[in-house]
């Protein structure tokens, strides 16, 4: 991606109007995927939703994680991507069962909508809340999205070790030749938005 490119990916915003449009659109395709097996159809004029984006989809279920899967990079334009992915987190993430129509009532959305990654040299650049991290060696890599450090109240050397560690890597791999790219991400929940 050349420079002007990543600066205007960069600049990339949703008004609170879109990720509204955004957080209904992954519930319907939830719920169609879910109780009818069927992909929905979905056309929009907003050009910022065929924009190419990565973006993780997460499930919550009484306050506790219940699905996420996502696309760090942009492959497909948003719009797919998050219909996709509201399908994958609901019965493809291997760490949990399949959700079952009884339980979409109790499911509570999250959207986080990441711009492109930027290879990081200087640790102290890295804002905890603002910033995810990706960390790459060989075939391993783990990704946290910026809401983990958080949730979790980590500072940035937990982060970049915890990290590694997703990653199936020493939690030092990032001082030891591991790249490490951080990006930032536009978060919002179902809860916030359509209550």
């Amino acid at each position: 991606m050349s420079s002007d490119a990543n600066e205007i990916a960069l600049r990339f915003e949703l008004s609170e109007d879109e990720k509204k449009e955004i957080i209904k659109l992954a519930r319907r395709a939830l719920e169609s995927h879910i109780r009818e097996g069927k992909r929905i159809e979905y056309k929009s004029v907003n050009p910022k939703f065929a924009t190419k984006c990565g973006a993780f989809v997460t499930l919550h279920k009484d306050g506790e994680l219940r699905g996420c899967i996502g696309y760090i990079e942009a492959y497909k334009p948003l719009y797919e991507t998050i219909i996709e992915m509201a399908e994958a987190a609901s019965t493809n993430d291997p760490r949990f069962q399949p959700v079952a129509s009884d339980e979409l009532e109790s499911i509570e959305l999250e959207v986080s909508v990441l711009s492109p990654l930027s290879l990081l040299n200087d640790f102290s650049k890295i804002k905890i809340g603002a910033h995810g991290l990706l960390i790459k060696m060989g075939y391993r890599s783990g990704l946290l999205l910026p809401q983990v450090a958080v949730e979790w109240n980590m500072d940035v050397f937990t982060f970049l070790e915890e990290t590694c560690r997703k990653a199936g890597l020493a939690k030092d791999a990032y001082k030891n030749g591991a790249e490490v790219y951080y990006f930032s991400a536009q978060v919002f929940n179902e809860k916030e938005l359509c209550q």
